[in-house]
Parts: C-alpha cells; structure tokens; sequence
C-alpha cells in the first residue's frame, strides 16, 4: 500500500512562510514526478510545482518567485518552501506523485495525498 503523507500546514500572517512536506511509503520501484497542487473551494485543482526524478522543476504560472520545491529521492520526499505568502495563495495543498511504478515491470500511475490546509491571513 503506497501512502502519500503531508505535513506543514497551518495558518500564517500575508508576507509569512510556511513549509510543506510530504513523504511517500510502501513498496515501490520508482517515481517519475513529485510535487504540489492545491485547491481552492469551488475553483479547480491547479499546479503549484512538479519536480522529475531528473531534476526538471515547473512551478504555476502564480508562483513568481516566492516558491521552491525541493526533493529527496532518496528519502522519497518533496518540500515546498513558501514565502511571501498571499491571502489568495489559501488553499488545500495536495502532494502528487506521478508515473509511480510498483514494481519494475509494472506501468506508472498517479497518486495523491490527503490534502493539508495553507490559510493566509490578511
């Protein structure tokens, strides 16, 4: 059973930072992509940042800056350093996990977290 498990949310102050975490567990072969999204209510899940097993980084069009995402394969884990937050930037902040392979023969597939609240406050 593969878990993606988050942690680091929380309620912050505009111009404030917050630091997101997010570890995967169980039995697998490899993961191709890692990273973040969040949703707001009643508005669509967008990209906030994806990072490849080979270091490509691509963050959402609304990060400008302020973001950085950050991996460690070997521990499996992504972080996401947020700083200059935004009262928009409030939000449930989900961990991805893309084109994971169970094994080494198996196709890849995605996987989410369960979400961690990001409140910004004005």
């Amino acid at each position: 059973q593969v878990q993606l498990v988050e942690s680091g949310g929380g309620l912050v102050q505009a111009g404030g930072s917050l630091r997101l975490s997010c570890s995967v567990s169980g039995s697998f072969f490899s993961i191709t992509t890692m990273g973040w999204y969040r949703q707001a209510p009643g508005t669509q899940r967008d990209l906030v940042a994806i990072e490849t097993e080979s270091g490509i980084i691509t963050y959402g069009d609304f990060v400008k800056g302020r973001f950085t995402i950050s991996r460690n394969n070997n521990k499996n884990t992504v972080y996401l350093q947020m700083n200059s937050l935004k009262p928009e930037d409030t939000a449930v902040y989900y961990c991805y996990a893309g084109g994971l392979r169970r094994t080494a023969s198996s196709g890849g597939a995605p996987y989410w977290g369960q979400g961690t609240q990001v409140t910004v406050s004005s």
